[in-house]
């Protein structure tokens, strides 16, 4: 499975809500600045992310988007999943996946298995909360 630049971005666009969560709305125009992005392409994937439930956009001059829930409530799995479909390396075993042939005699079927598990288990240890702080800390605005 390779992330695609979607995925990348919506990640980059869910860091920056959190970063910039001070209950203001934020512009995508800021964000596609700071984030070096198009904003059309950030309109595509925040209205992805809207439909999923993860944003909440606000109407108006002084609008923007929020996060609807705290930082930690979201992890890395929650919004690749929106961008990417699956965490699936192939498609024989993703659950929306094509039936395969082999399927019965398949030994390499259970490689693939352990590593999309791996994974998605790692995907889903990462909440948005704790990129806020590595991004803190890679920044030099963390104080312990």
């Amino acid at each position: 499975m390779k992330v695609s630049t979607k995925g990348r971005y919506a990640l980059r666009l869910m860091l920056d809500l959190a970063i910039y969560n001070t209950g203001d709305p934020v512009a995508l125009k800021d964000i596609a600045r700071r984030q070096d992005i198009s904003e059309k392409y950030l309109e595509q994937i925040i209205s992805m992310l809207g439909k999923a439930g993860l944003v909440q956009a606000i109407r108006g001059s002084q609008g923007g988007y929020l996060l609807r829930r705290d930082p930690a409530e979201y992890t890395v799995g929650d919004i690749l999943r929106v961008t990417e479909g699956d965490l699936s390396l192939v498609e024989c075993i993703s659950p929306n996946g094509v039936e395969c042939d082999r399927e019965a005699n398949c030994v390499t079927v259970r490689v693939w298995e352990k590593l999309t598990d791996a994974i998605n288990q790692t995907a889903d240890s990462i909440s948005l909360a704790d990129l806020v702080e590595w991004s803190r800390e890679k920044l030099g605005d963390y104080c312990i």
